[in-house]
Formats: C-alpha cells, structure tokens, sequence
C-alpha cells in the first residue's frame, strides 16, 4: 500500500466517524450541553452517595433543569442498556467524547 492510498483509507476512515457522530448527535433527545451538565451532576452524585440501581438522580437532574420531555429522554437512555444512574454514567458519557 503506498503513501497516496494510506492517506486516501484515513480521510474515509475521518468521513466514516464524522457521519457516525453526526447520526449520534441527531439522535439526542436533548441538547448536548443537558447531557454534559447531567454527567458532572452523577459523577458528584454516585461518588457521595453510590448507585441506589434506579435512575432517580437522573429523573430529579431533567426535572430541577425543566427537560420537556424526560420520558423521551429516559427511553433514549433505556434503549442504551442504561436503566441505573451509575450505567448511564458509565455506558453513555464516553460517546461524547
């Protein structure tokens, strides 16, 4: 493979991920910026308190920031295999970065 081809795979390699996270970010039932604020919030959370196994901190977190639609939000979560606020924090954060 020379040089030419080499650059040629990694610019599909860029548009490929581009397109993924472009697909991921439509996908978001609330601005990015929420689900930022959200993982600072269970980060602090978990550590002082640990993980009940229910998503209450997170159902509290959409409510005090008036999410109009925490069931959508909640779903979109649930559809990520992400039912407890320690697994949202650990199964979605990581895809925003």
């Amino acid at each position: 493979m020379n040089k030419d081809e080499k650059e040629r795979r990694k610019e599909i390699l860029n548009e490929l991920q581009k397109k993924e996270q472009q697909a991921f970010d439509q996908s978001l039932p609330m601005e990015r910026h929420f689900f930022e604020l959200l993982f600072d919030y269970l980060d602090q959370e978990l550590e002082e308190n640990g993980c009940d196994d229910t998503n209450n901190l997170t159902k509290a977190f959409l409510i005090s920031h008036k999410i109009s639609n925490p069931e959508i939000v909640l779903n979109w979560l649930a559809e990520r295999s992400c039912y407890c606020d320690c697994e949202i924090l650990a199964n979605v954060e990581e895809q925003f970065e």
